[in-house]
């Protein structure tokens, strides 16, 4: 399918005027990945591997938290991680004991329904967003029952790998996703589709000729959705460990200092607004792009702010197919618990409040969050965002590559 131009008239005039000068393409393309490495790491990015990924992480159902299979898909992942060559991999433990949610839910608006969550303004047609409960929704029998074990409290663990960085170890950008769904679906794109994002950046960056100067961690948190339990988890019992160095004179920074966190969460369904009738389109919008989020009222928000254009000039520079746009009401998400400690970022695919809270994913915890549901546009608008991430991470981390061997 060839490549369909998302950027503006201008840009796409002055693309077909360089594509006609002096350079052929074939050698131009050649030039362009022989002096920027970072292209060379994010060529390396496949859509077919992403697919194949999101389709192992849907062999676990909807993985949800408190059961076997999401036990299964920890065990799954962390295997992925280190045939990648991502050895090092840990596990966070933590007890999750559930508590009560206030009515509505939480960050829910309690007036004007048209103020979405972190502030943000709903427009068009608003419709409730809500979590299927009911198994009989769900027609495929097999994946009913790969779903039917229910949740309990106990213990819970979750998986990361880091790149460690030759310069500077004891700094890092952690990279996140949640790993478990809930709505007896697969779970395929909340949030398979951001789980197989950290993943394959993960593969790429372990890459042996891949050199970072700072250290990159790769985190599949649990618990998301029962309220960033997982995410909390690490920041609670890690936050104190930043940059300490353990043992003293080893050279070795168990928790490296944070410099930035960015989460990915829904990365594939963007096909526009519900109809008044509440139906949507069955093809992607033409205007689909990747949504970078910060929180306007954190802490670090004017340091988050200037990441999150970091992370839309990569996207214009590396990705293939989509712009990105930058909004400043992240909310609801594993980056929220790190907001107020170091500048953190969610990459979407459409705005948490404004467009997700007026229904723009009606797949959102329901059973047709299945890979099959999804076309190559959607999963392509998913590799989209990897090369975005993939791209800034690269740059913000001093990435080159090793000369060959």
């Amino acid at each position: 399918m060839p490549i369909r131009c998302q950027r503006s008239l201008i840009v796409c005039l002055c693309a077909s005027l360089a594509w006609s000068q002096q350079v052929p393409p074939a050698a131009s393309g050649t030039a362009k990945s022989a002096s920027d490495p970072i292209a060379v790491m994010v060529g390396r990015l496949e859509l077919e591997r992403y697919k194949a990924t999101i389709k192992g992480l849907t062999q676990f159902g909807d993985r949800r938290q408190g059961t076997d299979r999401n036990k299964a898909a920890i065990d799954w992942i962390e295997a992925q991680l280190k045939s990648y060559g991502c050895t090092n991999t840990e596990r966070i433990h933590y007890d999750y004991q559930p508590t009560p949610r206030p009515a509505g839910g939480a960050g829910r608006p309690a007036g004007d329904p048209s103020v979405g969550p972190g502030g943000s303004r709903r427009r068009g047609n608003i419709f409730p967003d809500t979590v299927n409960n009911d198994p009989m929704k769900q027609p495929d029998v097999k994946l009913r029952e790969l779903n039917s074990q229910p949740s309990t409290p106990g213990l819970r663990e979750e998986v990361y790998c880091t790149k460690i960085g030759s310069k500077h170890p004891d700094q890092m950008y952690i990279l996140g996703a949640h790993m478990d769904g809930i709505g007896w679906g697969e779970a395929a794109n909340d949030d398979g589709s951001g789980t197989a994002l950290v993943m394959e950046l993960a593969r790429i960056f372990s890459n042996p000729d891949v050199v970072t100067d700072v250290s990159i961690r790769f985190a599949l948190w649990n618990n998301e959705e029962t309220g960033l339990n997982g995410a909390r988890a690490y920041v609670d019992q890690r936050k104190d460990m930043q940059g300490v160095e353990s043992p003293a004179g080893s050279g070795k920074y168990p928790e490296p200092k944070w410099l930035g966190m960015i989460q990915h969460d829904m990365m594939m369904f963007d096909h526009g607004m519900p109809h008044k009738d509440g139906t949507m389109s069955k093809e992607q919008r033409p205007e689909a792009d990747i949504n970078i989020e910060y929180q306007v009222t954190s802490k670090y928000a004017d340091a988050a702010m200037a990441m999150a254009h970091k992370f839309q000039l990569a996207d214009d520079k590396y990705a293939t197919d989509y712009p990105a746009n930058v909004g400043p009401h992240m909310t609801n998400t594993d980056s929220t618990p790190f907001m107020d400690l170091t500048p953190s970022l969610s990459l979407r695919e459409v705005e948490r409040g404004a467009q997700m809270g007026s229904g723009w994913d009606p797949q959102h915890h329901q059973p047709t969050d299945v890979y099959s549901f999804y076309s190559d546009d959607d999963f392509r608008l998913g590799l989209n965002a990897a090369q975005t991430t993939l791209g800034a991470i690269a740059q913000l981390s001093g990435a080159t590559l090793s000369a060959a061997k």
